[in-house]
């Protein structure tokens, strides 16, 4: 008696090495026994006459089986999962097999066609003998080992039931991939899903097509459904997003197949089709950009791309990289960073690039720059983005974000660049953080250089969280989703605006190369989205159980955190540009001089000066800063 341990090892074995081609070599041995048996009963078992006709004739009974065998892929079924599907192959095989053999019989015969003076017959009653003969043995046997295999190796998982939603070319090489494809033998296609109305009803390779809205939680039980596999070549992110919400709702898993520019030699691989992503779910329709401007305005220019090997600030000098620039001066403060940027950029087509080791409040090493390469457009990404440690580290903050900004400023003034672009927030918009107020501060300083000199065009980008950066809550919650949880949040209420990072980078480039300077460009963000929601579905997408199996701990609003962020503050406007994503806020800077002179004293003494003192003088600078949930509170005017 075999134990239940060693028998699921050796059932693990035979899962390892049973080979398709020891499939084939063992068809075409019961395709040769069959052929000698129906040779005996056509010859009433004469051991003379029955042999000569088989050595004759046997050789070419095998090189069409083997022909047809390899053209249908009868054999690459595994066998221990045969099905209707692999019988029926099995079956198209041996008789297309019979029609080439009965018409080679009847080409030969009739034409007298000789080898070594001996007319070839193949017997067309031996022909049917074998076909008979030949059918029952080969589908015997898969039946026979699917049987063994259970009976000795455990049961068999039954296949998961599944549904294919799109019922056109793409759905029906997602089900063709799913019955033939070893890896994906546990899947079962039950119906077809889709939207259009005329489809519905008919059949499509042999599965039923059923209009998405008479889809409900009952049909999903009554049929068992464990994933719908979402097949539509270009498919709105919206749609994508009200689908998956559907089939979510009845515990049904979304997967997700990719598009057929990205499929592997025009054919679908089953390691491409994904599990729908958060990511996938939130990113927005492809926005048109004006490539002939920017052909325009950045072939053979120098380019000075701060915070390089940030988030936006490398998405931006990949977007460059597409284009005939002179040379991208990659700046950066993390090492680590640009050096896994630099790798990455070697490794694509050449283009020039320049990495640098630097911090944009280094006022030498960032004048050395300018002076060696000359940048004609600089976009200005550097800055120190996480609120709860600026809120520790405040003059880190006011160094960078201000003081970098004025710095790299300064200098393309001094150094007549054409261009300069910052990246902003919406954290800038009536903050209540040291660090929303310090890049508050650095719009309010690009904007009165935009007013006091012509030379250099400055513009400013604003625009909320983008999805993947580094700090973003959505790597946050894999990693906690993949530990088990809890996804720590710290209100049930708190909403924020998202985007892509390839968008936000490509809509800083167009709002940059087409400012005509002194503007903000505040960016269309789409609905602000529910991070409670966000997190919920994150569970689920994740094929788990929201409260029992990962649980949502609210830990309540960290120092300086909004529960709302805004794109404009009520003293501000918008006007719209020639993209529908870009608008522009009309901001209006009361007294250049103050404000110069406010953001002068406070980068005099950064370094030497109280917390609490610097911390006065930048909400004196910007008197809406108001401080929420932190230890500044205390210096708000009441």
């Amino acid at each position: 008696m075999i134990s239940r341990k060693y028998k699921y090892k050796i059932g693990s074995k035979l899962k390892t090495f049973t080979s398709p081609w020891i499939v084939l070599t063992i068809d075409l041995v019961l395709v040769t026994f069959s052929y000698f048996i129906a040779a005996l009963i056509k010859y009433s078992f004469s051991l003379y006459d029955a042999p000569r006709d088989f050595v004759y004739q046997i050789p070419t009974v095998l090189g069409v089986y083997l022909a047809v065998f390899l053209l249908t892929k009868s054999y690459r079924g595994v066998i221990r999962f045969t099905n209707s599907n692999d019988i029926s192959r099995v079956g198209l095989a041996v008789l297309l097999s019979f029609a080439i053999l009965w018409s080679i019989d009847t080409f030969l015969y009739n034409n007298s066609v000789k080898i070594h003076n001996t007319r070839i017959d193949l017997k067309r009653s031996t022909l049917l003998i074998h076909l008979f003969i030949n059918l029952s043995l080969l589908i015997a046997c898969r039946i026979i080992y699917a049987y063994v295999f259970f009976r000795l190796f455990g049961k068999i998982k039954e296949k998961n039931n599944v549904l294919i939603f799109g019922a056109g070319e793409m759905g029906a090489v997602v089900k063709n991939m799913l019955q033939q494809d070893e890896r994906s033998t546990l899947r079962n296609v039950t119906a077809f899903i889709d939207d259009n109305v005329r489809k519905t009803g008919k059949l499509l390779l042999g599965k039923k097509i059923i209009h998405i809205s008479n889809i409900d939680e009952a049909y999903i039980t009554e049929n068992d459904i464990t994933e719908i596999y979402i097949a539509i070549n270009k498919l709105r992110p919206k749609r994508l997003n009200q689908i998956t919400q559907i089939f979510l709702d009845y515990g049904v898993k979304p997967k997700l197949i990719p598009p057929l520019k990205d499929w592997v030699n025009g054919a679908l691989d089953f390691n491409q089709i994904k599990d729908v992503r958060i990511e996938d779910l939130l990113t927005r329709d492809v926005i048109a950009l004006r490539q002939d401007l920017w052909e325009k305005e950045l072939n053979n220019k120098t380019i000075l791309v701060t915070g390089g090997a940030g988030s936006i600030g490398s998405e931006i000098v990949r977007q460059l990289s597409n284009f005939k620039v002179h040379n991208i001066i990659i700046l950066d403060h993390s090492e680590s960073g640009l050096y896994n940027l630099e790798q990455e950029l070697k490794s694509k087509k050449q283009f020039a690039f320049t990495p640098i080791v630097a911090s944009v409040y280094d006022l030498f090493s960032c004048e050395n720059i300018f002076k060696t390469y000359e940048p004609e457009i600089i976009f200005h990404a550097a800055a120190y983005k996480h609120v709860p440690l600026m809120e520790t580290f405040p003059r880190q903050a006011i160094a960078v974000n201000l003081g970098g900004a004025k710095v790299i400023s300064d200098l393309a003034v001094k150094y007549e660049a054409e261009r300069f672009v910052m990246v902003s927030t919406d954290k800038a918009v009536n903050p209540t953080n040291v660090m929303g107020a310090t890049k508050r501060a650095a719009e309010i300083y690009i904007g009165t250089l935009s007013k006091t000199q012509t030379r250099t065009k400055f513009m400013t980008t604003r625009f909320g969280n983008v999805l993947g950066s580094n700090g973003s809550v959505i790597p946050l919650f894999k990693k906690q989703i993949e530990k088990g949880g809890p996804i720590t949040l710290t209100h049930k209420d708190i909403i924020r605006y998202f985007m892509t990072i390839p968008e936000a980078s490509q809509l800083v480039i167009e709002a940059g190369i087409s400012g005509k300077g002194g503007e903000i460009f505040v960016f269309d963000m789409g609905q602000p989205v529910k991070i409670y929601d966000l997190a919920v579905k994150m569970i689920r997408l994740s094929g788990l159980k929201y409260p029992a199996d990962i649980d949502i701990e609210i830990t309540g609003l960290r120092p300086g955190e909004k529960l709302f962020e805004e794109l404009l503050s009520q003293k501000e406007n918008i006007l719209p540009t020639h993209h529908k994503k870009i608008n522009i806020a009309k901001v209006s800077i009361s007294n250049i001089e103050l404000s110069n002179q406010l953001i002068n004293n406070l980068l005099k003494n950064l370094f030497q000066q109280d917390v609490k003192v610097l911390i006065t003088q930048l909400k004196q600078l910007i008197p809406e800063y108001i401080s929420n949930n932190s230890v500044f509170e205390t210096l708000d005017t009441k």
